[in-house]
């Protein structure tokens, strides 16, 4: 686990490459077995592979989306808050899974956030994923995770460049 956490890197460029159908099965997998507080599972998970559909998340937002568009696969983390009052907490743990579990298939991932983002003045990033994924009104869509074999080549962060300082033991101290 510690060398998969040690060599992921955002990677933003993708071969043309389909994902196989048994590693589509083991990354959905994952994300049905992230953690969710009180087990109330509010997050559902869309993975897309439609190129026309990849296409249009690249305007998701006015910045950071246009690794969609080399892309084969995307995963739209959706959740319900009507189901848990931590609904945010338990995506971003389906996030993280899905992602390390990519790495470990030999994938590589990034990140798009879509909570607190604007599509434009009418509209949230949010609304719209969930408009072009035809979810129910109410379900939210913070986070979409683009997927796929790298055309790209980023080594992990050396241990040098951590920010040690930002560990602490018992107690806060500068």
């Amino acid at each position: 686990m510690l060398d998969l956490v040690r060599q992921r890197r955002s990677v933003r460029v993708f071969k043309p490459q389909t994902i196989e159908i048994e590693k589509m099965k083991l990354l959905a997998e994952g994300l049905l077995r992230a953690p969710t507080s009180r087990n109330l599972q509010p997050c559902h998970f869309v993975m897309i592979q439609q190129r026309q559909l990849l296409d249009q998340l690249i305007n998701a937002k006015p910045h950071g989306t246009t690794f969609f568009a080399t892309a084969p696969l995307a995963v739209a983390i959706a959740a319900d808050p009507g189901v848990s009052d931590v609904w945010i907490e338990d995506a971003a743990v389906a996030a993280t899974f899905v992602q390390l579990l990519a790495e470990d298939l030999g994938l590589k991932s990034c990140w798009a956030q879509l909570r607190l983002r604007r599509h434009n003045n009418d509209l949230s990033a949010s609304d719209y994923v969930r408009d072009l994924l035809e979810l129910p009104v109410g379900m939210e869509v913070p986070i979409i995770i683009a997927m796929g074999y790298p055309d790209e080549k980023k080594a992990g962060h050396a241990a040098s460049t951590l920010r040690t300082e930002k560990i602490h033991h018992e107690r806060f101290s500068p």
